[in-house]
């Protein structure tokens, strides 16, 4: 059964409407057919409407379904022969990060992102998708060995933000966040970076820092969650609404703010109600991207890099 979103209640009472009368009907000679198909037509069109006109907020629901695709859907549908590797040699394996090599569409490639889980067990397994030290740490060892062997770095970011426990900042969480990013900065491979439901902090940016970022239509990206923000300017979590508006967190309004570069359409009523379509149009859209980057010099893509994320809020 479909999870509705509370601003989706109009829709989900249309929707059971048409299971009553598909109940109703079962097994009888009743013919439902005509009267299905009017409530039908009316409730793909207050979908169209209602998603034509999300706010920030009820976009920031939207990226947080649990039934949007994760990280491990995107590898099973896009990844041939993928071959997860662990660990960073140092502490764990952190299993909110995940990666390893595999092949997309025949070209060799390191994918990495985070995986939240999609039931109680994996959520609790992956840490909800918020990457500990040893997570970042195993990325940079990752992409180490990506650029050692010339392969294109994927990677889906899919994260509230980093881990905020105080182990975790024992370990170093500030530092392997900031080394991850640097990492990024400094491969002399393609990377291609998408947002594919929250990005949340330095968490996402450890891992977002790519030639091209990507971005769902209904994905968010931000510093801080609007509840964060609105807990510190207005000592209240119940302002995120307000908070998600004065932040700019969604992709059309950081693309107009060139913090990124492709807004990757979704099906209507957003990827989790078509998951398969959302993950084609990803893969697309990486596809079209690597095409761009290949050829280019280990020494051009490192500087179009920095340079892309050098000039951002320099107007």
């Amino acid at each position: 059964m479909a999870s509705f979103l509370d601003f989706e209640k109009p829709i989900a009472e249309l929707q059971g409407r048409i299971d009553e009368l598909r109940e109703t009907a079962a097994g009888g000679e009743l013919d439902i057919d005509a009267e299905v198909k009017r409530i039908q037509v009316k409730s793909d069109r207050m979908l169209r409407e209602t998603y034509a006109r999300l706010t920030p907020w009820q976009k920031t629901q939207v990226a947080r379904h649990p039934e949007r695709p994760h990280f491990k859907h995107y590898v099973a549908a896009l990844i041939d022969d993928f071959m997860p590797l662990g660990g960073d040699r140092a502490f764990a394996d952190d299993q909110a990060i995940i990666g390893g090599f595999g092949k997309f569409r025949g070209q060799r490639v390191m994918v990495l992102g985070h995986e939240k889980g999609d039931d109680t067990a994996s959520r609790l397994r992956h840490n909800f998708g918020m990457g500990k030290p040893e997570g970042y740490r195993k990325a940079i060892r990752l992409m180490q060995l990506a650029d050692r062997f010339g392969l294109p770095v994927v990677t889906l970011v899919d994260t509230s933000g980093a881990f905020p426990g105080v182990q975790a900042e024992e370990r170093g969480q500030a530092e392997a966040i900031a080394r991850s990013t640097e990492q990024l900065l400094n491969l002399g491979v393609p990377v291609v970076s998408a947002i594919v439901g929250e990005g949340g902090s330095g968490g996402a940016v450890a891992l977002a820092t790519g030639n091209t970022v990507l971005m769902f239509e209904h994905a968010v990206y931000s510093v801080i969650s609007p509840e964060g923000c609105a807990s510190i300017l207005w000592r209240t979590a119940d302002r995120a609404a307000d908070a998600a508006e004065a932040m700019k967190v969604t992709a059309q309004d950081l693309m107009a703010l060139g913090v990124i570069d492709r807004v990757i359409p979704e099906p209507l009523g957003g990827a989790h109600r078509d998951p398969g379509a959302a993950i084609v149009s990803l893969g697309d859209a990486i596809e079209k991207e690597l095409g761009q980057l290949e050829g280019k010099t280990p020494e051009a893509l490192r500087k179009a890099r920095r340079e892309k994320f050098l000039k951002m809020g320099r107007g």
